[in-house]
């Protein structure tokens, strides 16, 4: 069969409500090819990936060494460790001591890894849709360059998310990290631990950020009383600067029971509050100490769910995000997109510090509710991805029963979901086994929750490559789920269509035409022969025939669903559009090139007039259209097609996405086909 438009056939997303098994295998109609190809254009040297944190108002040099090939900054929250990485960072750039610099946000491997095939998709050209073999290839280029560079892994959390990601010798790498690990030391790696600022430094902050009243440096005690933590001091200096409080003034507001940098975030926080048009500033610092410190999307403050849990509209919001900036409790990135607002990890912990259970439960349920609500159906941007799924990890890790109160939160599965999308397969199967501990725990293991869990592991097992373990996860959930529901349950019903579906992926293409075709005759008794799981249920039935040799069964399958389709919802319905779709796609594989085209032309044309030119199921169409008309002996006009979906494609859904790839690499097949003295009739590229 010629190759099919590059859109995954699988369906295996959130709908609505996702507390019942909806995710199911939808309509079926072409296969999903993986290629690893030019891509996008290359970037050119200098170039900067990441986001370097702002420098602070009143930086301080300090007498850190960080030219070793690999500096390891070790040290407690707070000392400035990201600050004086930073500082170094902009200090080699601004020299043109660097030509790649390298910011990465080491949270997780998954974000180490996501970082590192952005930058290999920026500055080779390689989109490859495996995260872990983009991010080898960039290991590869910085391994085989001689141009000098610089990584920054800010904020490593566990040693071992590096292991097989440590940047190669040849250019500077600097960590920070919490961590003292041995491993973290040797193989030219040194490690330096970060200290509080020394008395005199700290002095010589304060001095820098009070220049603008001197006077206030009337007292270098609170540099002992604060202990010396930069991150106090800064905090301090803004408060003292906006209340007009000297060094001695703002000592005696300091609460003698609460530790130094508690003390000062409670004064910090009680100076933002007189500050704010309303009573914002508590709420929003609850919320964002159960996000991600290392950068929150603006828009979570300002959703729908977050309005109604501060009780203001959003010009208010924003007032208090602004009071909280004044006064340095959050830090506002310029240009950060998707990480705009940062917090330190010290403030949220002291934040959360002071709840109760019960406001916990309320801050977390917010929290998650405006996340949820700012993420999009469809993610097309890798770095917007990564953040969302960081600031999930983060609520997840600081909410914990609180996510499954009464039930799991929809937060949960869009996170698993956003891995399987993002191409972390392996990650997403293994994010859903431990919601599937979580669920039980919680819940019980006949919940639907802890069902629905099972149900996607199974489903992005299969989409990682391991057709056979999915269908021995659908086959052992199948049996539960029938115990629970009965065998003629919608939820049963679901679970046998993706178990048919995955046992034609893993090679029994008999077996899931016999499966098929049993799920078509008890839905045809249960649900009626027009209801849409039986429609579906017949699209399926008809691909799998084409795929087990039988194209000619197949194409009247599919003339006959059409029909019904168009009959039951009418000619514009989605379903007999994806129906049309599937009739090109086994005329093709009968050998009909020709009438798959003209299929093709008239369905392009009502996907235009339904849908939009910006549909994903029109771009696919127009694939399809062009990569036709070059197999039907017009690679001219194959050529002319791709490059207007092509442009077409980059102005919808960016230049790094997905499904540019196939077209990328098709357009230069069908080039390469039509110059001159190339003729024929080409097999596919």
């Amino acid at each position: 069969m010629p190759d099919e438009p590059p859109t995954q056939s699988v369906e295996n997303t959130v709908h609505g409500d996702v507390h019942g098994m909806v995710l199911q295998v939808g309509a079926v109609t072409g296969d999903f090819h993986h290629h690893q190809h030019p891509g996008p254009a290359r970037a050119t040297l200098p170039l900067r990936c990441g986001l370097v944190p702002p420098r602070a108002a009143a930086f301080q040099e300090r007498p850190v060494d960080l030219d070793a090939p690999v500096t390891v900054l070790s040290g407690l929250p707070g000392v400035g460790k990201s600050q004086l990485a930073a500082g170094h960072a902009e200090r080699l750039w601004a020299a043109g001591e660097v030509d790649l610099l390298v910011w990465v946000t080491a949270t997780s491997r998954e974000s180490i890894v996501s970082s590192y095939a952005d930058v290999a998709a920026k500055l080779l050209g390689v989109d490859d849709p495996d995260p872990e073999r983009g991010a080898r290839t960039f290991l590869e280029w910085l391994a085989g360059t001689h141009e000098p560079w610089l990584v920054v892994l800010d904020d490593l959390r566990a040693p071992a998310d590096l292991d097989g990601l440590w940047p190669p010798a040849g250019g500077q790498v600097v960590v920070t990290t919490l961590r003292r690990d041995a491993v973290l030391r040797g193989h030219q790696r040194r490690l330096v631990a970060v200290e509080a600022f020394t008395e005199d430094e700290g002095i010589a902050y304060l001095r820098t950020a009070l220049a603008d009243q001197p006077a206030l440096l009337d007292d270098d005690g609170l540099v002992r009383e604060l202990g010396g933590l930069p991150v106090a001091l800064a905090q301090a200096a803004a408060n003292m600067l906006d209340n007009h409080l000297s060094c001695a003034e703002y000592r005696a507001l300091l609460p003698e029971r609460l530790d130094p940098s508690a003390a000062t975030w409670s004064l910090a926080v009680e100076q933002a509050g007189r500050l704010a048009r309303t009573g914002v500033v508590l709420p929003l610092l609850d919320v964002a100490s159960v996000l991600d410190a290392n950068g929150i999307p603006l828009a979570v403050f300002t959703t729908r769910a977050m309005l109604d849990f501060l009780g203001v509209d959003e010009a208010d919001a924003r007032d208090g995000l602004g009071c909280l900036h004044r006064l340095s409790l959050f830090t506002f990135s310029e240009g950060a997109v998707s990480r705009e607002v940062r917090v330190h990890s010290l403030v949220q912990r002291a934040t959360r510090a002071a709840w109760s259970d019960e406001r916990a439960g309320v801050v977390v349920r917010a929290a998650a509710d405006a996340l949820a609500q700012v993420w999009p159906g469809v993610v097309t941007d890798p770095l917007l991805g990564q953040v969302l799924r960081a600031n999930a990890q983060a609520l997840a890790d600081a909410g914990g029963a609180h996510l499954w109160r009464p039930e799991g939160h929809v937060l949960l599965f869009l996170a698993g979901r956003s891995l399987g999308e993002a191409g972390y397969h392996a990650d997403a199967v293994r994010h859903f086994d431990d919601l599937q501990a979580a669920a039980t725990r919680y819940l019980g293991p006949d919940h639907l929750d802890t069902l629905l869990c099972r149900f996607n592991a199974a489903g992005w097992r299969g989409s990682g490559g391991d057709a056979a373990g999915a269908v021995e996860g659908l086959r052992d959930l199948l049996t539960d789920v029938t115990r629970l529901f009965g065998p003629d349950h919608v939820e049963t019903l679901r679970v046998r269509n993706n178990h048919a579906h995955w046992l034609g992926a893993s090679g029994d293409r008999v077996g899931a035409v016999t499966a098929f075709r049993d799920l078509f005759f008890d839905q045809m008794r249960v649900l009626g022969p027009d209801h849409p799981m039986t429609l579906t249920t017949r699209h399926n039935l008809a691909f799998a025939q084409a795929k087990s040799g039988n194209p000619g069964r197949a194409v009247k399958s599919f003339e006959t669903l059409v029909r019904d389709l168009e009959r039951i919802a009418g000619p514009d319905d989605p379903g007999a559009l994806e129906a049309r779709s599937g009739l090109a796609a086994v005329l093709a594989e009968a050998g009909d090139l020709d009438d798959a085209a003209d299929e093709l032309e008239d369905l392009l044309e009502d996907q235009l007039r339904v849908l939009g030119a910006d549909h994903p199921r029109t771009m696919s169409t127009r694939w399809s259209l062009a990569q036709w008309r070059g197999l039907t002996g017009d690679p001219a006009g194959a050529v002319e097609e791709f490059e207007e979906l092509l442009e077409h494609q980059i102005r919808v859904l960016g230049e790094h996405h997905p499904d540019l790839r196939a077209t990328r690499e098709k357009l230069e097949h069908w080039r390469g086909v039509s110059e001159p003295g190339e003729s024929g009739r080409p097999s596919p590229g």
